[in-house]
């Protein structure tokens, strides 16, 4: 599976959670962040696991073609990190292809998602 850079905005928390309904302040407030040990906001854990997915669906060549995605949050993602996303394909059978995920900030120094698993349909 080809590799996959997401360069997350400074806004990116913000938008996301206009979009999802998550105002959690360790998000969308960076002293809240910094208070609380984070070292200021980060990024929602679901919108992370959303560039794994897009991920798959370029590899697969149509979203439909998910058809599963398990994910364990490593580390936070901070705005203006960039989150790269691999992936190696682990099983074929027939047109199911078993993948296991990894994404990394930057370049590789950080794991942010680790033990990731997606099950698509090869189109």
């Amino acid at each position: 599976m080809p590799v996959e850079k997401n360069p997350v905005g400074k806004y990116q928390p913000i938008y996301y959670a206009g979009a999802s309904g998550d105002f959690n302040l360790i998000h969308i407030d960076p002293e809240f962040g910094k208070m609380v040990g984070l070292g200021g906001n980060i990024l929602q854990g679901l919108c992370t696991m959303s560039f794994a997915a897009k991920a798959v669906w370029n590899y697969g060549g149509d979203p439909a073609s998910l058809k599963k995605l398990k994910v364990r949050f490593a580390s936070p993602v901070k705005p203006l990190d960039t989150v790269v996303v691999s992936g190696k394909v682990v099983a074929k059978e027939g047109d199911l292809v078993t993948i296991n995920l990894v994404a990394t900030t930057k370049k590789g120094e950080v794991e942010v998602l680790n033990n990731s698993v997606a099950e698509m349909r090869k189109v």
